[in-house]
């Protein structure tokens, strides 16, 4: 097997051996795929492919070989990479995160691979951070077969009602509660129908985070999202106040 010049992104590298790394990296056409990148670490006159393969940057990449792991032959800049600083750098890495745990090596996914770059794209511009990541969430469990539907109650299938009370029951779908019920379990009818035609501000936008971590847990797992952590860790090596749940984008 051999591709040539595949469009892709840098997900996630590690050491090999004595001058290798291991890449895991999106790529338009096969997915997320494991790649060898061998001598890497090796210093080379005018530069070396470890400097040119970074997270968040266009690339095409060339490919070899017969077994799941493949050796990287060739990688170019396919464009400027994007720019992320702050918080918006760990918000690059919990999508690379998402990627990573949820899609399956080898599985083609064009529409994620698209929206990521757009995703990129947004959270390197001045727009707000949090829809930014709502939609790319909403938009990946669609396109992992689990889209949720924000306008008809599950069992009934009636429009939500904006002043009703709504738990998420992750094997149907948003189910009618009444309001006595822990906070943390339900969410308002008005929200959900905000989030539904893409107004994500306000209480719309907490309730959509507490939405999609619950929607996502499901498929996560019980291990913690180490980007969440190395946000934490950053905010208060700054001596900045560690954001809430609620103040966090992630």
């Amino acid at each position: 097997m051999r591709i040539s010049l595949q469009p892709a992104y840098l997900l996630h590298r590690k050491p090999f051996r004595d001058s290798s790394q291991l890449l895991e990296v999106l790529t338009a056409e096969h997915g997320r795929i494991s790649l060898v990148a061998k001598g890497v670490r090796r210093k080379a006159r005018g530069g070396n492919t470890s400097a040119l393969v970074q997270p968040f940057s266009p690339l095409l990449v060339s490919f070899s070989g017969r077994g799941e792991m493949k050796t990287l032959t060739h990688a170019e800049l396919a464009g400027a990479p994007w720019m992320l600083r702050g918080e918006r750098l760990f918000s690059g890495l919990y999508l690379n995160e998402l990627m990573i745990r949820l899609l399956q090596r080898y599985d083609p996914h064009p529409m994620v691979f698209a929206r990521y770059g757009e995703t990129l794209a947004a959270l390197a511009s001045s727009a707000a951070a949090e829809p930014i990541l709502r939609r790319f969430e909403m938009h990946l469990l669609e396109e992992l077969g689990y889209r949720l539907s924000l306008e008809v109650e599950a069992d009934t299938g009636e429009a939500l009602d904006p002043n009703a009370w709504y738990r998420l029951d992750p094997d149907a779908g948003l189910v009618a509660c009444a309001g006595t019920i822990p906070e943390i379990q339900r969410y308002q009818g008005s929200d959900l129908l905000a989030i539904a035609k893409d107004d994500i501000q306000g209480s719309s936008a907490t309730t959509a985070k507490r939405l999609l971590r619950q929607a996502l847990a499901v498929h996560l797992g019980d291990a913690p999202l180490r980007s969440r952590s190395l946000f934490r860790q950053y905010a208060n090596a700054g001596d900045r106040q560690t954001p809430t749940q609620d103040e966090s984008s992630l």
